[in-house]
């Protein structure tokens, strides 16, 4: 199960997400830099690739950086 604060792929449809919690079963995903959170069965995720990683983690960055 990962870790809340960390990134994850959703296998379904390849969105790459942070994983924010938990809820029963599935693993809740936001995208970086914001928007609608979505659920996954953790058994259908996948490590984030490095490349991946480091653009969530930009979008992400850029995001904070624009909230007040």
């Amino acid at each position: 199960m990962p870790l809340p604060g960390s990134y994850a792929v959703d296998g379904r449809d390849g969105r790459i997400g942070l994983v924010i919690g938990h809820a029963g079963a599935f693993v809740q995903l936001r995208p970086p830099g914001g928007g609608a959170q979505w659920d996954c069965p953790p058994q259908l995720l996948e490590a984030a690739p490095p490349s991946a990683l480091l653009a969530a983690r930009v979008r992400e960055l850029n995001w904070q950086s624009r909230m007040p």
